[in-house]
């Protein structure tokens, strides 16, 4: 998607060389006109998916995923972090590694949000490694739902998450894929 490429290489601030900061128009602050744009691509992508849900895990991937959603006319779910009181043992769950954070955690989905009956699309605004991609795929295996694949805004191809999702058949659709950082530019696959 030439447009978000374009706001990554003109905003994206690069940490290291495996970070892109994209967060002063994709998951902190967020430009409403861009995620319109990227829900209507992952329409356009997924258009021939019998998609009745969206699922994301908190916090970042909720305004991609609400914005998506409008496109589909379907709900979204949503993975808690941690302890939750008021759902109790009514949870699918599953521990989930943050490279940004280097921390694990427990995510969670009420098993009154999601079952066999759906059909579902993950959206998130990040790949790295995957892992909270494998753990959203644990809790809609737990739930009998089907995948009907998965988009993501940003991967980092040089990165093992896309890779290692694709070998194991599930259909991964990237709307711009960072093939590597040299030198603190950012450079697409």
């Amino acid at each position: 998607m030439d447009l978000l490429k374009q706001r990554i290489i003109e905003e994206g601030t690069v940490i290291g060389n495996d970070v892109v900061k994209v967060d002063m128009f994709l998951n902190h602050q967020i430009d409403v006109d861009l995620l319109c744009e990227i829900g209507k691509e992952f329409r356009k992508i997924f258009a021939t998916s019998d998609i009745n849900k969206i699922v994301t895990i908190e916090a970042s991937g909720i305004g991609i995923a609400c914005v998506a959603a409008q496109y589909f006319s379907v709900p979204v779910v949503f993975a808690k972090k941690g302890a939750n009181r008021n759902v109790g043992d009514n949870i699918y769950k599953a521990d989930v590694y943050s490279f940004t954070k280097g921390i694990t955690t427990t995510i969670g989905i009420s098993k009154d949000y999601i079952g066999p009956d759906d059909r579902i699309l993950i959206i998130d605004d990040f790949m790295a490694n995957g892992k909270a991609v494998h753990g959203l795929i644990n809790i809609i295996n737990q739930a009998g739902a089907t995948l009907e694949g998965i988009g993501i805004v940003i991967e980092k191809g040089f990165q093992p998450g896309g890779d290692s999702l694709r070998s194991l058949g599930y259909r991964v659709e990237s709307l711009a894929v960072i093939k590597a950082i040299d030198d603190g530019k950012v450079i697409f696959g």
